[in-house]
C-alpha cells in the first residue's frame, strides 16, 4: 500500500517502472541517494535508480523483472506439462493430468477449427503461447504490494524496482509478436516461394490487368500490403499489453486506497475483490485471443491460393 512518505503518483510511478539494466554514457549525472549529483567517468552498466535513467539507457536496456518472471513461468510450464506426461496413467488420472488434459484437448480443436493445413509445429506453438500468456498473465492476481516489497525488504532497498506482470511490459508482448510474424514470414516464403510472397505483396488487392498498369498499382499494392503485413505483429502485442496493462492500473488506484482512511479501505477490500473476479476473464481471454490470432495468422501463410 501506498506509504504515508509516498505520494499517490510517486507510487502509481513506481509500480510501474521495470527493474532496468543498461548502459548509462559517460558524463552522466546520477543522482544519489542524498540528493548529490555524481558524473561518471566512463560508460557504465548499471541498474537504473529512478524511471529517468530508465529512460536514458535507451533501446539496449533490460527489463530484469520481465525477464526473470517470463522465464520463470515458461520453466514451470515446461516442468510441470513434461512431469505430468511422464506420470500420465491410463487409469484414473489424477485431478492434476485432467486439467492439463482438458487445456490439450481444447487447444487441438482450436486448432483443428483454425488451421486447415498440414503443420506438426502449429498445435505445439498455440499450446505453449496460450498456457505461457495465461501464466504471465494470472500474475496480475497476485496483490500489487506482495512482491516488490517483499523484494525491497529482500535487497534493503526501500525503492527497489520490480514488477511481476511480465505482459504489462510491452518489450515481453511485442517481442511475443514480433517472433510470431517471423515464423508467419518463414512459413510464408517457405509455402509460396519467395516470387510467390512477392506477389502476394504487389499483385494485390489490385490485380493489374497489363503490364503498363501494373507499374502504377504494384508501388499501391506494395505499400497498402506493407502497412497490413507489419500492423499484425503490432497490433498482436500491443492489444495484449493494453488490456493487462490497464488491468494492473486498476488494481495499483485500488491498492492506494488502502490508505485513504476506514470506509476507502473497505470499499476498497470490496473493488478489489470484485476487479479480480472480472479480471480472471480478462486473463484467459487474451490468452485465447492471442493464440487464435496466431494460428490464424499460421494459416493465412500456409494458404497458396490465388485471389
Amino acid at each position: 500500500m501506498a506509504g504515508d512518505s509516498q505520494s499517490s503518483s510517486d507510487y502509481i510511478i513506481h509500480h510501474l517502472t521495470n527493474l532496468t539494466y543498461g548502459k548509462l554514457p559517460a558524463g552522466y549525472g546520477r543522482v544519489d541517494s542524498h540528493g548529490d549529483v555524481q558524473t561518471l567517468s566512463a560508460d557504465t552498466w548499471t541498474i537504473a535508480h529512478n524511471p529517468q535513467e530508465a529512460s536514458d539507457m535507451g533501446f539496449m536496456a533490460i527489463h530484469l523483472d520481465s525477464m526473470f518472471w517470463s522465464i520463470l513461468l515458461g520453466f514451470l510450464f515446461v516442468f510441470t506439462f513434461s512431469r505430468v506426461a511422464k506420470r500420465m496413467t491410463a487409469g484414473v488420472p489424477s485431478g492434476l493430468q485432467s486439467a492439463l488434459e482438458m487445456v490439450i484437448e481444447f487447444i487441438d480443436t482450436t486448432v483443428k477449427d483454425t488451421f486447415h493445413h498440414k503443420n506438426a509445429m502449429i498445435a505445439p506453438l498455440a499450446l505453449t503461447i496460450f498456457v505461457w500468456v495465461l501464466l504471465m498473465n494470472t500474475m496480475d492476481l497476485v496483490p500489487v504490494d506482495w512482491l516488490p516489497v517483499l523484494a525491497a525488504k529482500l535487497t534493503g532497498d526501500p525503492h527497489f524496482y520490480f514488477k511481476v506482470v511480465p505482459t504489462t511490459d510491452p518489450n515481453v508482448t511485442l517481442g511475443m509478436a514480433f517472433t510470431v510474424f517471423g515464423l508467419m514470414i518463414f512459413f510464408s516464403i517457405q509455402k509460396k516461394g519467395f516470387m510467390g510472397f512477392v506477389k502476394e505483396l504487389t499483385l494485390h488487392p489490385f490485380t493489374p490487368p497489363n503490364f503498363a498498369v501494373g507499374l502504377i498499382l504494384v508501388p499501391i499494392n506494395l505499400f497498402l500490403e506493407s502497412i497490413a503485413l507489419i500492423a499484425k505483429p503490432i497490433s498482436l502485442g500491443l492489444r495484449l499489453f493494453g488490456n493487462l496493462y490497464a488491468g494492473e492500473m486498476i488494481f495499483i488506484l485500488i491498492a492506494i486506497m488502502f490508505g485513504a482512511g476506514l470506509f476507502l479501505g473497505a470499499l476498497a477490500g470490496v473493488l478489489q475483490w470484485a476487479w479480480a473476479v472480472f479480471h480472471i476473464l480478462v486473463i484467459a481471454l487474451q490468452a485465447f485471443v492471442f493464440m487464435v490470432l496466431t494460428v490464424v495468422y499460421m494459416g493465412m501463410a500456409h494458404d497458396t491460393d490465388e485471389h
